[in-house]
């Protein structure tokens, strides 16, 4: 059994990780994580030297989380037929509108470029891992990193829109854009 002070980093960290979903890394105070954790912010620097420390460490978890769920996709898929089940998955309802599971990118975008380097390493580490995970040979590398592009954009644009009629059309166009 894991000891209590690993169990209370966890449970920091997945309440940073649902925070950051939500509002991305710059916006959730310590005290808003802490008590979302069911926990004071006196014992938080017991855990993490910073929140910036616990907000880069809860990104990279998020993104870890998304590349292992290409794991389960069937290796002898064609290149079309990964790249379709990816966009169905990831422009979906269900994706857009999860609160505590889904792709940070979108939330934390805009501020990458002022946060600590360790931010943009770790977007720049998962985007090369995704791109060689998900592109069969080395000339499905751009048509990969076009998908990505879309499919962040969009999904950043129709979590922005809210559940409506316009934002349901946003998923469908970029969608069908990447299939």
């Amino acid at each position: 059994m894991r000891d209590k002070k690993a169990q209370t980093r966890e449970r920091i960290l997945n309440a940073a990780s649902t925070a950051l979903l939500q509002r991305g890394p710059v916006d959730p105070s310590v005290g808003e994580v802490m008590g979302s954790a069911g926990l004071t912010v006196g014992g938080f620097y017991a855990h993490f030297e910073s929140k910036d420390a616990l907000m880069l460490e809860a990104f990279k978890h998020l993104l870890c989380t998304r590349r292992e769920m290409l794991k389960n996709l069937d290796p002898a898929m064609s290149f079309a037929e990964r790249r379709g089940l990816v966009a169905a998955f990831y422009l979906s309802r269900k994706h857009r509108d999860s609160q505590d599971a889904g792709c940070p990118i979108p939330s934390s975008l805009s501020d990458v470029a002022h946060l600590p380097e360790g931010f943009r390493e770790a977007l720049i580490e998962h985007m090369e891992l995704m791109t060689a995970e998900l592109a069969g040979r080395p000339e499905e590398a751009d048509a990969v990193l076009a998908d990505m592009a879309l499919m962040v954009g969009g999904l950043a644009l129709a979590r922005a829109l809210g559940p409506s009629d316009l934002s349901d059309r946003v998923l469908r166009a970029a969608k069908k854009a990447v299939i």
